[in-house]
């Protein structure tokens, strides 16, 4: 497998990204990798007094296990990804309703993205999490029912597309973009190397 001139002659073992997102699969092509996609089923339920990052390396954690015992070969790429405000865990809108309290929530101040990844190989398991702050600009009710009526927010994390039209709503970040998007890349590239997955 040849990569992106970035990662030049890089001799990559046989990577599975355990993600059926399509955003996670897009930044990984980005680099030139070639991958294979398993998207575990775990319980994704938060525990009593977790907070956000030890729920996402979590999470993260556990995908990637769940791939490596079917796949004990592979080296495996695993995240998660979540919006924490003051603490709490902001996740997808349940319904028009619930985008828009999210929204409120989220109008006109800065929250949290957390990204655990964690690269797992038969004898190594390495993780970390990622941390961007991301300012939102105050929404009217006008803004929210554009945004709404374009389909964008459904199934996303904090009701909002950072790639997509909601960028525009998104003044400035403070940390990485593509731990924003799913799956920061420049640490996820760090893992690989430590694990040996790339020279």
């Amino acid at each position: 497998m040849l990569a992106h001139p970035l990662l030049p002659a890089a001799k990559m073992a046989h990577l599975i990204l355990a993600s059926s997102s399509p955003r996670r699969q897009e930044l990984l092509r980005q680099l030139g990798l070639e991958f294979d996609i398993h998207s575990p089923d775990i319980d994704e339920s938060t525990r009593a007094g977790e907070s956000v990052p030890e729920y996402v390396e979590r999470l993260a954690r556990q995908k990637a296990q769940a791939v490596l015992a079917q796949y004990p070969e592979s080296v495996i790429i695993a995240a998660d990804t979540s919006l924490g405000l003051d603490g709490t865990i902001i996740g997808k809108p349940e319904s028009k309703q619930h985008a828009f309290e999210i929204w409120s929530k989220l109008s006109g101040r800065h929250h949290d993205v957390f990204s655990g990844v964690c690269i797992a190989t038969s004898r190594q398991i390495s993780s970390i999490v990622v941390h961007t702050q991301v300012e939102f600009q105050t929404l009217s009710p006008n803004d929210m029912e554009h945004y709404w009526a374009t389909g964008e927010p459904e199934g996303k994390a904090g009701a909002y597309a950072i790639q997509g039209i909601a960028a525009q709503y998104i003044p400035r970040i403070f940390g990485s973009y593509t731990n924003v998007v799913g799956l920061p890349l420049h640490e996820t590239i760090q893992l690989l190397k430590a694990v040996k997955a790339l020279n």
